[in-house]
This record gives C-alpha cells, structure tokens and sequence, in this order.
C-alpha cells in the first residue's frame, strides 16, 4: 500500500483567556491591544515550555505582559484546533492549537497596559441579554433568516440526530423558552448558516448575510468562539460552584446579587424565588450591618458563606428554571 506523503505544517500552541468582571452588574471582556481599526481579540500567546512549567503560569505571565490586569479564578475551558482555524492551502507559517481559559477578576478598575480595555460582552452576542424580554433581532432579522436557511436542506441532520429546524427552534426560543448555557450552540448555528462576519472571513458566508447585517461585534481568528465557550460555562457554573463571589464586592445587597445572576445568565430572575433559593442554598450569611446606598429603605448586608465548600460538593446558584 503506499501511502501519499504531505507537506508538514508546524503546530504552535497557543494560550487564549477570556477575562470576565461585571463592574456595576454589567459583564464586560477584556480584550487586548491591537492595531487601529483590526478587530478586538482576547488576550493570547504561544505557550513556551522553556520559561513556562504550565499552561496556566504561560497565561497569566501573557495576560500580565499584555493587559496587565489582574487574575483571579482561572480554569482551563476547551482546545481550539480545527484545521482551516488559521491556515488555509499553501500556508506556511505555524497552525496554532489554542487551548482556550476562562478567567474572572475583580479588576475592571485597574490600570491596564495602553491599548487594552473591557469590552461589554452583549456587544460581541446581543441576541444573549434576555433580561428585558426576548431580544427584538432574534425575530426581526435572525429567526427569518434561519427558517430560510433550514428550509433549503430541512432533512439533514447534525450528530445529535437534529434537524436544522428542530436547532432553529430550540436554540433561539422559538417556543419562548430561552436555555443560557447554549451560547456556543447559538454562535455555531448562525456561523454554520452563514450569517455572521466571521462566516465570511472563511468564506462560509450565506447570501443572507446581507440580509441580516451586523450581528454582534466580530473578533479576530475564532476568538468570539471561544468567548461564546467562556460564556456557556459561566453560566453554568453558577448553578454549582459559587464562582459568582469572585465577581462580587466581599460585602454586597440580595438585590445587588441579583443583579450579578441575571447580568450573567441574561435572563430576569423573579425577586422572591431567588432570594428564596438564595436562603436556602445557604451560601451567604448576613453581616449584620446594613447599606443605605440604595436610594430607598436600608438594605441588610451579606457575605459569601465560604464553610459551604465544605458542607456539599455544589454550592452554587440555584437560579431557578430555564425560560
């Protein structure tokens, strides 16, 4: 048998972080330096094993160089590889292998290296904030554009036995409902139909793309992918570990933690329900001081409960029913 021998295309790993604070209940992205007019881009570099002895030191050493801000909560979220990621044919410069991370801090206050900001992470997914209701482009623009393009191959199926309209109805609430870990699958969906700009930077674009317009803010490479993949697995860590403390102050409102879940998870949480399962889940306690920053009626004060760790292994938000 002979086999048919190709050009070999060196692999460069590289380390990629979305950084999340919510300064003012309001989730924001930091994004890194650039060049004028190029398109935001998470803060990345390759990793070095001669000056790195992990992945996690190499990301913190990059993000420090880079933005300067500073790290909390970190963990390791997926490994971004797909051939045609970067390189296309006759490339010969390195494929990057990117091992995407979530980060969270405290710092969106901080001083940051000149060029780097935070971004609202809406800008980059509108079509993510529920909180006031489904958001008016699903139905306008982005609903008649999906249905068109389900409607052209309405039985092909995806590995999951799905077909294209069965996705369109699931994943952007078609039935009203609204499932906010699905954030990756949103994105997936709608560069698959064609229909976001970086569709047609790789030259997937559908001819509905200029139906439809801008949808969302555009990032280089497949950085709003593995943002979308940051996204999802916030959303869903809050429901079993308590990793939204690290975005609060260390004394804060029931209200003002409120405001945290549903600026996370983009969906209205009902007042008495969440502070019901707030209690319950015993993860804050009461500090006995109260907070007239309200505008109103003095407020009690709480505090993350942090022997709850120890009591059970998922002490997290239980922010009621998906809808």
């Amino acid at each position: 048998m002979t086999l048919t021998s190709h050009p070999t295309l060196a692999v460069e790993v590289g380390l990629t972080a979305a950084i999340v604070a919510a300064p003012d209940d309001a989730p924001v992205i930091l994004v890194a330096p650039g060049p004028a007019g190029a398109e935001p881009a998470l803060p990345s570099g390759p990793f070095d094993p001669l000056a790195h002895r992990t992945f996690e030191i190499g990301l913190r050493a990059w993000v420090s160089r880079q933005t300067g801000a500073p790290l909390g909560y970190v963990e390791q979220l997926y490994t971004f590889g797909d051939r045609g990621r970067h390189a296309e044919a006759g490339d010969s410069t390195p494929h990057v292998v990117s091992v995407g991370y979530l980060a969270l801090t405290r710092g969106a206050d901080a001083a940051l290296a000149k060029g780097a900001a935070f971004r609202p992470w809406y800008a980059f997914f509108p079509w993510e904030d529920w909180r006031s209701g489904k958001p008016a482009m699903i139905e306008a623009r982005i609903l008649p554009a999906l249905r068109k393009w389900a409607a052209r191959d309405p039985d092909r199926l995806n590995a999951y036995g799905l077909s294209r309209t069965e996705r369109v109805r699931m994943l952007f609430g078609e039935d009203g409902r609204f499932d906010d870990e699905n954030t990756l699958d949103r994105f997936q969906l709608l560069y698959e139909a064609g229909l976001v700009e970086e569709a047609r930077r790789d030259g997937r674009a559908s001819p509905l793309i200029a139906e439809v317009g801008p949808l969302g803010e555009p990032m280089q490479n497949d950085h709003r992918r593995i943002l979308a993949t940051a996204m999802g697995r916030l959303r869903a860590k809050i429901k079993y570990r308590p990793v939204i403390f690290e975005l609060m102050p260390e004394t804060f409102t029931l209200t003002a933690l409120q405001r945290m879940a549903e600026a996370i998870s983009g969906r209205h949480l009902h007042k008495q329900n969440f502070r019901r399962l707030v209690e319950s889940s015993a993860v804050v306690e009461p500090t006995g001081d109260m907070s007239h920053a309200t505008g109103g009626r003095p407020a009690a004060l709480f505090r993350f409960r942090r022997d709850v760790l120890q009591e059970r292994p998922a002490p997290g938000l239980r922010v009621g029913q998906r809808g």
